[in-house]
């Protein structure tokens, strides 16, 4: 009996091996991107943050779950817009003490620190596009912690192309991009300079449609 158990196992995994696919649909070729408006794929979008902390270490963490659109046009991508929205109150770090240091509200109701326990959703919304070849340079205005500010991202292509049916047959563009900010011009300059108050920005931006 064993023995037929285990001849049927190898014949299936045999065949999901052939039914598998042979490479990874997403291409590095900037000619399988289409154009249209794109929605952020909240599972595979993540704003990674870096700062300094007191001067031994860099600390990170994570916001994620991102939501927006990205319209673009491979024939104009100077035109393109971008539109994503980041839930504050969603962030992680490594240490549950910190994540919730971030988001605990003032004391004896006063400001608190970071965040605070109800934070507003951040919002980036691009106002230009400036793009060469692969790589594209993204300004845009930045809402965080109720304040709005100028940043620019340094944005690179990473790949573009359609998933398979099984997995939902959306196309899909991804790009990394790179920036920073300085956390004290949003309000949130609790610590610095002993905590760091430039903050790099490690993007990871998805899309499907």
């Amino acid at each position: 009996m064993r023995i037929v158990y285990a001849a049927a196992f190898a014949l299936v995994s045999t065949m999901a091996i052939a039914q598998a696919p042979t490479s990874a649909p997403g291409s590095r070729n900037p000619a399988a991107v289409t154009g249209g408006t794109y929605t952020a794929d909240p599972n595979h979008t993540l704003v990674i943050w870096t700062l300094d902390h007191l001067g031994f270490s860099p600390y990170t963490g994570i916001f994620g779950d991102v939501t927006g659109t990205l319209t673009i046009d491979p024939k104009a991508p100077n035109s393109a817009k971008v539109d994503v929205t980041i839930p504050v109150s969603k962030v992680v770090t490594a240490s549950a003490g910190l994540t919730q240091h971030l988001l605990r509200p003032g004391k004896d109701g006063g400001k608190p620190d970071f965040f605070g326990g109800s934070p507003a959703d951040a919002r980036f919304v691009s106002t230009a596009v400036v793009a060469s070849g692969q790589k594209a340079r993204i300004t845009g205005d930045l809402t965080l912690n109720g304040v709005t500010k100028p940043v620019t991202l340094n944005a690179e292509f990473y790949g573009a192309g359609k998933m398979p049916a099984e997995m939902g047959g959306k196309e899909n563009v991804g790009f990394h991009a790179t920036g920073t900010i300085q956390r004290s011009q949003f309000g949130l300059g609790f610590g610095v300079p002993m905590v760091g108050d430039s903050v790099k920005l490690d993007i990871s931006a998805a899309f499907q449609k």
